[in-house]
């Protein structure tokens, strides 16, 4: 009994020695650290909803936002809408409980309360006559003429939305 200890303790003590990581380079202590190339955030997959702070100049808070988007790999679309809308509710809550990621991955949509924002999106040229309202801002940040507005009320209001949104994102 006493040798197959002392053999266990021998194996136990040739096993700890044994480093089978390669040795360290030797470190220049005059060496600068390379340099990190800068990486772009990693966002999670799916619509994402940004809301602008109030008071700013509208245009270059979108153009600012469009060229951060750009980025990054996602497409921006402004979003108008209102807490009364029914198709903005059900939209908004497909969005937001990831239903739609499959159908629009990279999709930031700045979002703006009709109600609330009035004023400061018709002076970019973000005016309709119906919501929802989906437009593509130019590189100045103000509104294109690549939009679509309105939608069905009940059931069918995503399923309203979602082509006519897709042929505005490959347009």
């Amino acid at each position: 009994m006493t040798m197959k200890r002392t053999s266990l303790a021998l194996l136990a003590l040739l096993l700890a020695g044994c480093d089978h990581s390669p040795p360290e380079p030797k470190k220049d202590p005059e060496a600068k650290p390379a340099a990190v190339p800068a990486m772009p955030a990693v966002l999670a997959r799916g619509i994402r909803f940004e809301k602008p702070s109030r008071g700013e100049d509208l245009a270059a808070v979108i153009k600012k936002q469009r060229e951060d988007a750009r980025a990054i790999g996602r497409d921006l679309v402004v979003y108008v809408g209102a807490t009364w809308c029914e198709p903005c509710q059900r939209f908004h809550k497909a969005a937001q409980a990831g239903a739609l990621d499959d159908a629009f991955p990279n999709l930031t949509l700045l979002e703006f309360d009709l109600d609330e924002d009035r004023d400061r999106l018709v002076a970019a040229g973000y005016r309709s006559q119906l919501i929802p309202l989906f437009v593509l801002p130019d590189e100045s940040g103000r509104a294109t003429d690549k939009r679509f507005e309105g939608g069905v009320k009940g059931d069918g209001a995503v399923a309203n939305i979602v082509p006519r949104l897709r042929t505005l994102l490959a347009r």
